[in-house]
């Protein structure tokens, strides 16, 4: 599993209809895109849930290194790219991946796995693996951790990868309905592309 996100900041004053609109009319094009895993369109509003910023910050988790690659040089980047301006795409190691109470329940789920509750919300957290400490030690307990989240009422699916530059790792959850207040970042998702939701593999991918 590949872990994938750019971040676009917007001026303060940006009409986020305009990205609304763009994702309700161009987002379905990756409804059925192959090794793609899922793509959740997340959006931050300034002064909403605690966001300092307007901000479009889709997440990929990708099932095949030849499925982000496609993407990546293909006209769906090309034509964001020549919009926005290219953005810094940050690319994580996927580390594990879980799907919670609500990834198959609701309204929809005739239409396959992972739709059936549509996620509204989704949360990101991020931590050093502080120098001197064990990073094997530290997947360990955040892969722990991301197991006990993945039982949580509310939970679509979470993932949890490293960038082993940085030594970071990253939490990304999506949510049925809110995302909770204690989230250090936490978007609105405007649409779920998941064509290989029901395929990612689930436990820790190690």
């Amino acid at each position: 599993m590949q872990v994938m996100q750019y971040e676009i900041t917007l001026p303060a004053d940006y009409d986020m209809g305009v990205i609304r609109h763009r994702v309700a009319t161009r987002g379905p094009a990756l409804d059925a895109f192959p090794g793609l895993g899922l793509k959740a369109y997340v959006i931050r509003e300034r002064g909403v849930d605690g966001s300092p910023v307007n901000q479009y910050a889709p997440f990929y988790l990708w099932t095949s290194p030849r499925g982000m690659n496609a993407f990546l040089w293909g006209d769906g980047f090309r034509g964001l790219s020549a919009d926005f301006g290219r953005p810094a795409v940050r690319q994580w190691t996927g580390l594990a991946f879980e799907r919670g109470p609500a990834f198959e329940q609701g309204p929809g789920f005739e239409r396959g796995p992972g739709f059936g509750a549509a996620p509204r919300a989704a949360s990101r957290s991020a931590e050093r693996v502080p120098p001197g400490t064990d990073p094997a030690a530290a997947v360990e307990r955040a892969a722990d951790r991301l197991k006990e989240l993945a039982a949580t009422p509310g939970v679509h699916s979470t993932a949890l990868a490293i960038d082993t530059h940085a030594w970071e790792l990253v939490h990304f959850t999506l949510w049925a309905d809110a995302a909770p207040d204690t989230a250090p970042d936490r978007y609105t998702v405007l649409h779920l592309s998941a064509p290989g939701a029901a395929t990612l593999e689930t436990g820790r991918h190690w």
